[in-house]
This record gives C-alpha cells, sequence and structure tokens, in this order.
C-alpha cells in the first residue's frame, strides 16, 4: 500500500470519524449549555467525583485488547470472540469494585452523595462491554461511516434524557441516568449497525498473544487516565465540590472543540498506520502530513477560544460560569502545545512498540503531579497554569523521541507546522482589536464578531502559505 492510498483512506476515515464525533459533541455542548442553566455547580461537581473514579477504573476494562484487536492480522474473528468474553466478564468485576469502593470515594472527597451515584455509574461497565468491540470492529475495518449512527443515538439520548430529568428536578441524577440512558441506546445501535453476533468463548493462546500486545497498550492507558484526570482529583480534594464543577465546564470547551479532534484523528490513523506498519518510509511521511494538518486546526481552534473565552463561556453555560474565564483562557494554550507531535504515539503502536509511551507517561508523571499539587496553592488558575507547563515539557519530549525513532529532524517538523502558526499570528493581531472594539456589545454578538475577524485573518494567510495543503486535503475529502 502506497502513501497516496494510506492517506486516502486516512482521510475517509478521518473525515467520517469526525464528522460523527462533531456532530455528537455539538449536541453534547448544547445539552451540557442546556444543563448548565439547570443545575448548580455542586451537581456538576458531584457527578464529577463520580465520573474521575469511572474514569480511572474504566481503563482496566479494555485491558488493552481493543487497540490489539486493531493491530492483529489474523484469526480476527476468533479473537473477536475472545476479546468480547474477557470484556464482558472485567465489566462485571469493575461494576462489583466500584459498589464495593464508593464509600471510600466519597470519605476520600469528603461528600457522601457520591455513594449511590458512583454506585449507578458503575454498571456502565457491564452495559459498555456489550456494544464495546461491536465499536472496535467498525474502527478496525475503518468503517466510520457506519460508526457515526451508533456515536449519534448516544449522544442524543444522553442529552436528551439528561435535560428531561433535570427539567423534572432530579438535580446531579439527571447526568448520571442521561449518561444509563445514552450507553444502552448506543449498544443496542452497534448490534444493529454492525451485525456481529459474538460467542461467549476464550481461547487461551489467542488471549496469550492479545494480552501480550495489550499489556503495554493497558500501561498506556492506564498512566493517560492518571495523567488526564490528576487534574480533577486534586481541584476536588484542595478545592471542593463548586470549584470542580466550575474546572469541569472550563475544561468542556477545549476538550470538545479541539481534544476530540486529536482523539478523532487518533482512532482513524492508528488502523491505518497499521495497515502500513512495516513501511517506516511512508509512515514516516505519513507522521509529517498529519502534523501538518492537525495544526492547520488546532491553532485557529486554539486561539479563538482564547480570544473568545469571556462571549464563548457566557453563551455555552451563562452568566452564573463567568469565573470560568480565566481558566478556560489557559487551558486552551495548554491544548494548543500539547496538539504538536499527538500523533507520534499512533505511530509507536503501529509498529507494535506501544511500550515507548509507557516509558514517556512514567517519566512526566512525577513532575507532573508536583506542579498540580503546587498550583492549587493559587486556585484554579494555578491548576491551568501548571498544565501549561507541564503540556509545553511533554511535547518537547514526545518531539525528541520522534527525531530519535522515527530520524524524523526538527527542521521537518518544524517546517510542517510553521504556516499554522504564522496564521495564527494574523489571528491574534485581528482578533484582539475586535476583542477590545466589542466589549460594551451583546455576548453572542461579540462572539460572532471575534470569530469572523480571526477567521478571516486566519484563512487568509493560510491560504497564501499553505494553499497547496488546503487544495490535497480537499482532494482527498472528496475521494472520501
Amino acid at each position: 500500500m502506497d502513501s497516496r492510498t494510506v492517506s486516502r483512506r486516512t482521510a475517509h476515515a478521518v473525515f467520517w470519524n469526525y464528522l460523527s464525533f462533531g456532530l455528537g459533541k455539538l449536541l453534547v455542548l448544547i445539552s451540557t449549555g442546556i444543563l448548565a442553566r439547570l443545575l448548580s455547580k455542586a451537581d456538576f461537581g458531584l457527578v464529577g467525583f463520580a465520573t474521575l473514579t469511572i474514569n480511572y477504573l474504566s481503563v482496566i476494562q479494555d485491558l488493552g485488547l481493543g487497540a490489539a484487536l486493531i493491530y492483529r492480522r489474523e484469526g480476527v474473528a476468533d479473537a473477536a470472540n475472545t476479546v468480547f468474553t474477557m470484556n464482558l466478564l472485567v465489566g462485571v468485576l469493575l461494576s462489583a469494585v466500584t459498589a464495593a469502593i464508593a464509600p471510600a470515594v466519597a470519605a476520600y472527597f469528603r461528600e457522601p452523595a457520591v455513594v449511590p451515584l458512583l454506585r449507578l455509574s458503575g454498571l456502565t461497565f457491564i452495559l459498555n462491554a456489550l456494544g464495546a468491540i461491536h465499536i472496535v470492529r467498525l474502527q478496525r475495518e475503518l468503517a466510520f461511516n457506519r460508526k457515526i449512527i451508533p456515536d449519534l443515538t448516544r449522544a442524543v439520548v444522553k442529552g436528551a434524557g439528561g435535560i428531561g430529568l433535570a427539567l423534572l428536578g432530579f438535580g446531579a441524577w439527571s447526568l448520571v441516568w442521561g449518561q444509563i440512558m445514552g450507553v444502552i441506546a448506543g449498544v443496542i445501535v452497534a448490534w444493529g449497525v454492525f451485525p456481529w453476533r459474538p460467542q461467549l468463548q476464550i481461547d487461551r493462546g489467542i488471549a496469550g498473544s492479545m494480552l501480550s500486545y495489550g499489556s503495554s497498550m493497558l500501561g498506556i492507558n492506564v498512566l493517560g487516565a492518571i495523567t488526564n484526570n490528576i487534574d480533577y482529583v486534586i481541584v476536588g480534594r484542595r478545592l471542593g465540590d463548586e470549584a470542580l464543577g466550575v474546572y469541569t465546564l472550563s475544561y468542556r470547551l477545549p476538550e470538545l472543540l479541539v481534544l476530540n479532534i486529536l482523539w478523532v484523528v487518533s482512532a482513524a490513523i492508528f488502523p491505518a498506520y497499521a495497515a502500513v506498519q512495516k513501511d517506516i518510509v511512508t509512515l514516516r511521511r505519513a507522521f509529517l502530513a498529519t502534523l501538518r494538518y492537525l495544526e492547520l486546526v488546532s491553532v485557529p481552534l486554539c486561539l479563538g477560544i482564547f480570544l473568545a473565552a469571556d462571549p464563548f463561556v457566557r453563551v455555552a453555560f451563562g452568566e452564573k460560569w463567568v469565573e470560568a474565564v480565566p481558566v478556560v483562557r489557559i487551558l486552551a494554550l495548554f491544548v494548543l502545545v500539547s496538539s504538536v507531535g499527538s500523533n507520534v504515539g499512533d505511530v509507536y503502536k503501529a509498529v507494535g512498540r506501544p511500550d515507548i509511551l509507557v516509558k514517556l507517561g512514567l517519566v512526566i508523571l512525577p513532575p507532573l503531579l508536583l506542579a498540580l499539587w503546587y498550583g492549587a496553592r493559587f486556585g484554579l488558575i494555578g491548576i491551568a497554569l501548571a498544565h501549561l507547563v507541564m503540556g509545553a515539557a511533554r511535547t518537547i519530549l514526545r518531539l525528541w523521541m520522534a527525531t530519535r525513532q522515527m530520524q524524523v529532524g526538527w527542521l521537518e517538523m518544524g517546517r510542517e507546522v510553521t504556516p499554522a502558526f504564522i496564521a495564527g499570528g494574523a489571528l491574534l493581531a485581528a482578533g484582539l482589536p475586535a476583542v477590545w472594539l466589542t466589549a460594551s456589545l451583546p455576548p453572542l454578538l461579540r462572539l460572532l464578531l471575534i470569530a469572523a475577524a480571526g477567521a478571516a485573518a486566519y484563512l487568509g494567510v493560510v491560504w497564501l502559505l499553505a494553499r497547496d495543503s488546503l487544495r490535497q486535503a480537499y482532494q482527498l475529502m472528496r475521494a472520501s
């Protein structure tokens, strides 16, 4: 398979996966905006405690076997049955563990009301296990045009269910029950979209080989869960449930608009890279191309959030969340620096070296923990600044590893991202005056004017510097 075929297949996968994820997250943003007006900061904080616990435990459920199934080239049907059965058993175990540790979690956060919320949330382990491998097999086949159906179903049912229950006065429970309803709906539709009927069986030989690869992926997932959620642990413990609610909403905008793009691209390029895992030259070219396109998208989104954080928060979540504005700005910059070279890990996974990512995670985790703990002394802004500093350090380390493992030079990577960052400078130059001149206008109008000014400047400079890349992206998307 040549590099153009890989590019075309990846573009097809990215297009459909982003359409799925983008529409789903748009629905999440809309429903979150409505719920932010119906529920209190404490409600979001309470559910945040439960969600945090679920996020940590959920990395164990897959055991890295989903990625191992994507990586596997033979005996896929039998391997899928084995993975499904193992996932289901682990799901039952984790649901029981969640129920057992709920009082300890409540004691740690000094909030007894977390216990029943967490126990109900724990049922999602069993429910998700029933449809997880159907989704993985769609992903493995790059069938993201079909994966969009269960993804959107889950988002619609979750949002509608949560809003309906919030209107009925269920408070924090509306968020948890909305999640349960969304998972059930998504599983049912996944079985319909991918008509595979799994058999409950475990082949020991297959299980052993899958776990051999999956163990490194599990290490990556565990370290990722710790790294991505340790800030919530520190905020919840040291600053309380209302602060956690504000932080959760602050993170939501850059997460929905940018971090999820990175996740979408990763989900699409990993199976595409895995298909050409032995062709290092093609992988290297694909890495550089992905780096270029990721920054062409990430830079304007992150800088746009940074500039328009004030009207964006007011429009999306309401006036009572305005204290989140400075936190959103800093987190937008954190996401920007984190986006650079974020696709390095997918190359390592594709060539069977996920252990490199484990080692990188072990290096960065201790200083991250110390930085966040110290940053908490200065409130949510201190937490966000700690993230920004450590995000920059992690990006430098990740790119340095790329220069050693893939023989990619700093100048090569710099050339790929330069057009996006020059255009980002133009965005700031045009957007900052718009921020100052629209200060007295209504939030929605202000948001639209800032976005228009920044977008016009960014697109104009990108067209001057990288029009060939834009044309190539357009042609690939048309081919998809």
